[in-house]
């Protein structure tokens, strides 16, 4: 007896070595059981009939819109500029009415009324021997109309102080007016202007100053003036509007010599 191999009756069976692990021949047949495992199941647990495919009812279904679809005809954009085939007049533009030809007939020959020459102008001669017109002289050289000119000599200055207004404050009246007064002054003053805002009551809520935009204007300006005139446009009363106005009023100042302050010395 040896402890590899065991000799019995004629047969030889080998036995694992101690501490050995399988022999090729054990996996292939383990490998060769699993896979007839898996085709067993295979069998065992697959379909034999297929089902047949049920038939698609009620599914949506595209499809692609020819030039006569309505939809379409909505992206043309001369479909209400130009006329079409389709619109709602086609049917009386597009259609032309049968006209049935005319019946033959008979036409009467031309018959020409005579012509009366003894009469010709009768009716011209008739109508001036009954009306008379009235002669127009011919006089084409009219004796001329002798006239003395109209000379108006005005003042080139205003004899007292003047007050303008302008804007659309011009449309409301001024129901009292203001007192101006002469300026004492050796030279011209420099007219005042004051922009003013008058409320629907008549009432002045604002009132100021305006620069001059001319250099000679603003050298001949006088303070005491100004303030005046300042004083003047917050008293100014209009008659009463709708709305806001904005005016202008431009005081034109007089100017007076004023008086001797030094005597001229008397000559002996």
């Amino acid at each position: 007896m040896n402890g590899a191999r065991t000799e019995s009756a004629g047969l030889v069976i080998d036995r694992p070595k101690p501490g050995g692990g399988w022999t090729l021949r054990r996996w292939l047949m383990l490998v060769v059981l699993v896979f007839a495992a898996q085709v067993g199941f295979i069998f065992a647990l697959g379909e034999r009939h297929f089902k047949l495919p049920h038939a698609v009812t009620n599914a949506p279904q595209l499809r692609l819109a020819d030039n006569s679809s309505d939809l379409v005809a909505l992206y043309d954009p001369t479909l209400f500029a130009l006329p079409h085939a389709n619109d709602f007049a086609s049917a009386v533009w597009l259609q032309t009415p049968a006209m049935p030809p005319a019946p033959f007939r008979w036409n009467e020959p031309l018959c020409w009324l005579p012509l009366a020459s003894n009469k010709l102008g009768a009716v011209f001669g008739e109508f001036m021997r009954t009306n008379q017109f009235a002669a127009l002289p011919l006089d084409f050289k009219p004796p001329p109309n002798l006239s003395a000119p109209m000379v108006q000599f005005q003042p080139a200055f205003a004899e007292d102080s003047t007050l303008l207004i302008e804007g659309d404050l011009a449309q409301r009246r001024l129901l009292a007016p203001l007192t101006l007064t002469n300026w004492p002054y050796p030279d011209v003053i420099a007219p005042s202007r004051v922009q003013v805002l008058v409320d629907a009551a008549g009432e002045v809520v604002s009132a100021v100053l305006l620069p001059s935009d001319n250099p000679d204007e603003a050298a001949n300006r006088y303070d005491a003036a100004d303030q005046r005139a300042l004083e003047l446009a917050r008293t100014a009363r209009f008659a009463p509007a709708a709305r806001l106005t904005v005016g202008l009023l431009i005081f034109d100042w007089r100017t007076v010599p004023p008086p001797a302050t030094n005597a001229p010395a008397r000559l002996p």
